[in-house]
């Protein structure tokens, strides 16, 4: 009988499983692809990811050569101005999601996180005692099942604690580039329906990101975005890729709750917004930290929903403020006219640019 089962082998399940075992909880992981799996994401870890990883003993672990440390947040215009953020200590960090993934599962296995990669789990079952999953290597007990398992969950549908979604269907394309990263900082450009977000994450690499609106652009393809703008296309100057495009979408997930009886959400299961505040691991780390805190009480009550009902609310007080600003950032985004007459104002008042940041990011 394990105390915590978590389906999920992404930074979102890697940081439960070892929020677990450093509070003396065994873990396992179950994660459906074998070796080290890339995904659609910004690579940029805001101030209070970056120390989430750092409490967790990851930083050790990360190959640096993956990585490339950024100050600021810079946003372009589509003429070209721009006002730069600079943000709290100690800065971002871009890092490769592939690079990333791969030393949190180091530090996992090394503080005693059963890792099983290429095991899928097919089904779930609920009781008194606790709950049984019948994964591809056998059934195993858990006290506590969390669902780390992505944006479009199947764990979440399977609970019945999916809820519809409202709002624009956005969607997300990432590729990297080989080259040395020009300025330590998070680009992020604006054009008509669509965003660039462009992130240092290696020694020469850049990673370039496109978020749009479902229907505001055609056609769809990493070449095709990168020509709505110009200016980046020319600094990016036929660099070969570095990476094949991943997609994601539709962004915006929603969970009627994030527990139920023996079963906990984190990260993009537990519910998402939109990818255009970068805060995306960073609200996977404040969850896992979030549930950990509570595992002591809560499995000593069998882990109910009552029991589990503190991590709820915690989750839920993050959850609100990231949404807020997600929601706002997307319907300014869709309006360009507002969109610029505000960037024009942050570029006018810098200063109120750099305070925003640091409320939101630090």
């Amino acid at each position: 009988m394990w105390d915590v089962a978590v389906v999920g082998g992404g930074p979102a399940g890697l940081a439960v499983a070892l929020e677990a075992v450093v509070r003396g909880f065994s873990a396992v992981v179950f994660e459906r692809r074998a070796g080290n799996v890339d995904k659609a994401c910004g690579e940029g870890l805001m101030p209070a990811g970056l120390a989430a990883l750092d409490r967790l003993g990851v930083l050790s672990h990360l190959d640096r050569a993956d990585s490339a440390a950024f100050e600021s947040i810079t946003y372009v215009q589509e003429d070209g101005r721009a006002v730069v953020g600079r943000l709290p200590p100690p800065g971002g960090l871009g890092v490769r999601r592939t690079a990333l993934s791969a030393a949190m599962a180091r530090r996992a296995r090394e503080a005693g996180v059963d890792l099983r990669e290429g095991c899928a789990v097919r089904s779930h079952r609920v009781d008194a005692a606790g709950v049984t999953l019948d994964a591809d290597d056998g059934a195993t007990r858990a006290r506590l099942l969390v669902a780390a398992d992505g944006l479009h969950s199947p764990l979440r549908h399977a609970a019945g604690l999916h809820l519809a979604p409202r709002g624009p269907r956005r969607f997300g394309l990432r590729r990297h580039v080989a080259m040395a990263p020009w300025a330590p900082t998070v680009e992020v450009h604006f054009a008509p329906g669509v965003e660039a977000y462009v992130t240092p994450s290696g020694a020469r690499r850049v990673g370039v990101a496109f978020l749009w609106e479902e229907g505001a652009v055609a056609p769809v393809s990493f070449d095709a975005l990168l020509g709505r703008f110009p200016a980046l296309a020319r600094r990016i100057g036929g660099a070969p890729y570095d990476s094949t495009p991943r997609g994601a979408g539709p962004l915006r997930q929603a969970a009627s709750a994030r527990v139920a009886d023996r079963i906990a959400l984190v990260g993009d299961a537990a519910g998402y917004v939109d990818a255009i505040t970068g805060e995306g691991l960073t609200l996977a780390f404040d969850g896992a930290a979030a549930l950990a805190a509570v595992l002591p009480s809560a499995l000593a009550r069998g882990a109910t929903a009552e029991a589990l009902a503190p991590y709820e609310r915690a989750a839920a007080r993050s959850f609100r403020r990231y949404a807020a600003l997600a929601s706002l950032l997307v319907w300014t985004a869709r309006r360009p006219r507002l969109r610029r007459a505000a960037l024009d104002g942050l570029i006018s008042a810098p200063a109120l640019f750099e305070a925003l940041l640091a409320r939101a990011t630090g």
